[in-house]
């Protein structure tokens, strides 16, 4: 009588945490398959530690690659600042991994089992009977008595069910790619964000030979006419290289949004998770991370407490301050990463912050509540 509306990353963690407490539950999703679409994702170590715990930790690995480093560069790819993640590896038993998301989310279905997955199913209605009926599109209607909304920033489940949150757009629009391509080696296992003016580009090896890259412009600044290699034109030679070398329908184009803070994300036996509850921009590359996070902390709830309705309460309270802390530092970064003036100024100021510094802050994002 458990219902999950979306089989995204978070959809999919919370479903392997229910099994793993032998919940009776359904995961819905709009997508008629789970087949690799989608480009990369970096699963830092707060969601690898989630990964261990449910026995999917060295699977993951295998499937992705390894990130020991995080680099922020300038154009011709002098680095403005490190976080080296080894410390924290050892801390915590686990490290950043470089995934395709497609290869993420089938580990997790298959581990819960395809039994428990609906696809095309793609929720149209959702009212508040006795318990709640679901009406799909596909004209299939299901009744159910608890039901997690993990459907994304334009979550039907919030939009319908408490009729709130604004969905900001940054004025950023970023281009992600996926690339058959031989980094140079030094790059291996290391995710690099190169700062421009008005623009970003981010590269990082997930396989064998695969390269995942995302190119974010200030919408505002360059013609909607111009190519991608016009726009990095001064950016290091094998950049644009990289970007040539992906095939169109390798490449998707979104604009960076977020989600301005909504006052509550559960009702009577209802609870929104992940984007559906706090969409962050991608800046501080959290978004599927904290719907991971979340997943596990509803988990360890569950382990003291079967009322879900007390649990919803409690979870909304360990995890509200953390969540805000991410979408505000991410929107932050996001701005200034793409500053068009006082560049230099940045950089500099970025190269004078002590590497305990970063440490902290990785330390505060990737420590678990529970």
């Amino acid at each position: 009588m458990i219902s999950i509306i979306g089989a995204g990353i978070g959809g999919l963690t919370l479903g392997n945490i229910l099994k793993q407490h032998q919940y009776d539950f359904t995961l819905y999703d709009s997508a008629t398959e789970i087949k690799p679409v989608g480009a990369g994702i970096m699963m830092a170590v707060n969601a690898m530690q989630v990964f261990d715990h449910l026995g999917l930790k060295e699977k993951i690995e295998n499937a992705g690659n390894k990130i020991h480093r995080i680099t922020i560069a300038n154009e011709s790819l002098q680095p403005i600042s490190k976080t080296e993640i080894l410390e924290l590896e050892k801390k915590y038993n686990c490290c950043n991994v470089a995934i395709h998301r497609a290869e993420l989310q089938k580990i997790l279905a298959q581990n819960i089992g395809y039994e428990h997955i609906e696809l095309n199913h793609s929720l149209r209605k959702i009212e508040k009977k006795h318990d709640y009926l679901l009406s799909f599109e596909n004209g299939i209607q299901k009744e159910s008595k608890i039901v997690f909304g993990a459907d994304g920033i334009k979550s039907q489940v919030r939009n319908q069910i408490f009729n709130t949150g604004i969905i900001r757009n940054t004025g950023q629009k970023c281009w992600r790619g996926l690339v058959k391509f031989d980094l140079p080696e030094k790059y291996d296992q290391e995710a690099i964000e190169i700062w421009g003016k008005g623009k970003r580009f981010g590269f990082v090896k997930i396989s064998g030979h695969t390269v995942y890259w995302y190119a974010c412009i200030n919408e505002k600044s360059f013609g909607s006419n111009l190519t991608l290699t016009d726009i990095f034109h001064d950016y290091e030679p094998f950049i644009l290289n990289l970007i040539e070398s992906t095939p169109k329908e390798n490449i998707v184009c979104h604009a960076v949004t977020d989600l301005t803070p909504i006052p509550k994300w559960h009702t009577d036996h209802l609870c929104l998770i992940g984007d559906a509850a706090h969409a962050t921009t991608p800046n501080m590359g959290q978004g599927a991370c904290q719907a991971v996070e979340d997943a596990y902390i509803l988990g360890k709830l569950l382990e003291k407490n079967h009322d879900f309705n007390t649990v919803f309460e409690k979870f909304q309270k360990i995890r509200r301050k953390k969540v805000d802390y991410i979408v505000n530092t991410s929107r932050t970064i996001g701005k200034v990463s793409q500053w068009e003036r006082g560049n230099e100024l940045r950089n500099i100021l970025m190269e004078m912050i002590p590497e305990a510094i970063n440490q902290k802050i990785a330390h505060k994002i990737i420590e678990l509540e529970m």
